[in-house]
């Protein structure tokens, strides 16, 4: 009588680099009763049997009555049971904010049209369920597999963190962390707390009439993702295998209850298909090319921070920036150079007031010298930034201009940059600065310093009256990357021409080095590749490059 289902309920694990919210599941149950599968199975064989034509098929027609229903479910969607309509009809038996929320959508779905479901509905990662209570009540578990050790530590561990914290709950002071664990603690303690997101499709399978009883859900379904991006599914999809089944007995019937699941997501397009896989080249071509940066190009990735500011006349600060490259620099297409920071309030620490940002910051440039034989050192790239205030009434205050010189040497570096902003003379240009906003502007924020498009020898700011206001504090990360362009000697020579420059600080020769380095090592690379046999050369092709960024 089990021909054409399937008894293998077995977890299946999937990859997937799509988005889990894409997963859809259509789901059918189906009641037959024991007449029915007979009835049933001597079709199929009746069917088998050609030469058998005498017998009128019309007799074996099935006597019970089925009972089937079908639903397309996408990931995290809550249908709600029988019972969970009946328990939170009722607002007094609503404890926490889910069950309220519940207690609203329950209300609004009696208003309309009424639930789409019947027997069919959902746990989803929120409510109240646990991998006991998934085993206790599984369709399609063997009665005679038991739950193990770790499956009711997690359990209970599951069951704690949905509980709702006291007020009165005590942290321990002391033996936060065991340093010598025992074999009986670690047995205890050892549970699993992985991130993943679980979702369990449910079936009232109670007989017609008095649906809305707790022990007629059974488990149909359990789909676990992770966020590395697997997903597991128990039962597996049936695919081309027959329904699952499990045999139930309810008022001394004996009945049947089918179970199919289908994949029902949406393929993806051809136009998104492209999309996404132009995205991966993309992606493998900026990573091959950090490991592998052009010969003849310095490459500087800084990842910042705007830490705090302090010491400003006004609150509700909030900071413009940009980077300026100078000459023989360069930076990708859509590489953003500039940005603003969120408003921030100050508080008060000692006798300043503080804003703390904490906003990140990234860039990344190239450096390339035009003439191979020019003997000095580069330009750094500057950042500039402008600290501005905004109140509630709308009062825009410029409060101070300020830049910072990107450290030649790699590393963390944490600076504190002060800051000062244009004034008028006279009272009238403050008492509108305090009344209605507004204040004295720099059209170039370049010139916080000397511009790097000035061409004079001298920069004359004669009339020009300024106020210190306060400080801006960043922690910038620098990268350098590098490969050798010229020849050992006149990297040599360019070298000790650096340190007679800098008057024997080592420091800012510190590009040179690693210049110089990556030269031996070019050359041990080429020594090595010599003595390795043609054939094996002539397969090692390099990787493809792009002519531009699809990021």
């Amino acid at each position: 009588m089990a021909d054409g289902w399937t008894s293998d309920t077995g977890e299946a694990v999937y990859r997937s680099r799509d988005a889990v919210k894409n997963l859809k599941i259509k789901v059918r149950i189906q009641r037959v009763t024991s007449a029915a599968a007979i009835s049933q199975h001597l079709q199929q064989q009746v069917l088998s049997h050609q030469d058998r034509g005498g017998i009128e098929l019309s007799t074996l027609a099935p006597t019970g009555t089925e009972i089937s229903e079908e639903l397309v479910l996408g990931w995290q969607e809550k249908l709600f049971s029988q019972y969970e309509v009946d328990l939170f009809q009722t607002e007094a038996a609503c404890q926490t904010p889910l069950d309220r929320q519940y207690h609203a959508e329950i209300a609004a779905l009696l208003r309309g049209k009424g639930r789409r479901n019947g027997r069919i509905f959902t746990y989803t990662d929120s409510d109240r369920f646990t991998s006991w209570e998934e085993h206790s009540e599984s369709l399609v578990t063997p009665g005679t597999s038991g739950p193990t050790f770790l499956a009711e530590r997690m359990a209970n561990v599951r069951h704690r963190k949905q509980e709702r914290c006291t007020g009165d709950s005590i942290v321990p002071k002391s033996k936060l962390v065991n340093w010598e664990p025992s074999q009986e603690f670690m047995k205890n303690s050892h549970i699993i707390n992985t991130p993943v997101q679980t979702m369990h499709i449910m079936g009232d399978l109670g007989p017609p009439g008095k649906l809305g009883l707790k022990e007629s859900e059974h488990v149909l379904c359990t789909i676990r993702a992770y966020k590395n991006g697997v997903v597991t599914i128990k039962p597996d999809f049936n695919n081309s295998k027959g329904p699952y089944s499990r045999l139930e007995t309810a008022g001394g019937t004996r009945e049947l209850w089918r179970l199919t699941l289908v994949n029902a997501s949406k393929a993806i397009g051809a136009e998104e298909r492209e999309r996404e896989q132009r995205m991966y080249r993309d992606v493998g071509y900026r990573i091959w090319s950090m490991l592998n940066p052009p010969t003849g190009i310095l490459r500087l990735i800084v990842n910042g921070e705007i830490v705090s500011a302090e010491g400003f006349e006004y609150d509700n600060l909030y900071i413009h920036f940009f980077l300026e490259l100078p000459n023989n620099w360069f930076s990708l297409p859509f590489e953003p150079l500039s940005g603003v920071t969120q408003t921030c309030r100050t508080r008060t620490l000692g006798k300043d007031n503080v804003a703390f940002f904490c906003y990140p910051f990234s860039f990344e440039s190239f450096f390339q010298s035009e003439d191979e034989s020019e003997e000095s050192l580069p330009r750094w790239p500057v950042l500039y930034f402008k600290v501005l205030s905004l109140d509630y009434w709308q009062r825009y205050r410029t409060e101070g201009y300020g830049y910072l010189v990107i450290p030649s040497a790699h590393g963390c570096h944490r600076m504190t940059c002060q800051t000062w902003r244009p004034v008028q003379n006279g009272t009238v240009a403050e008492l509108r600065r305090f009344f209605i906003g507004g204040s004295p502007e720099l059209e170039d924020s370049s010139y916080a310093r000397v511009p790097s498009t000035f061409k004079g020898e001298r920069l004359s700011r004669l009339g020009f009256r300024t106020e210190t206001s306060g400080s801006v504090t960043l922690t910038l990360h620098c990268i350098q990357q590098a490969r050798a362009f010229v020849d050992a000697n006149s990297l040599k020579k360019r070298r000790q021409t650096v340190l007679d420059q800098l008057g024997g600080h080592s420091q800012q020769g510190s590009v040179y080095n690693v210049l110089e380095a990556f030269q031996r090592a070019r050359r041990r690379m080429q020594e090595a590749r010599e003595t390795l046999p043609r054939d094996l050369i002539s397969t090692i092709s390099p990787v493809p490059r792009s002519s531009e960024s699809t990021a």
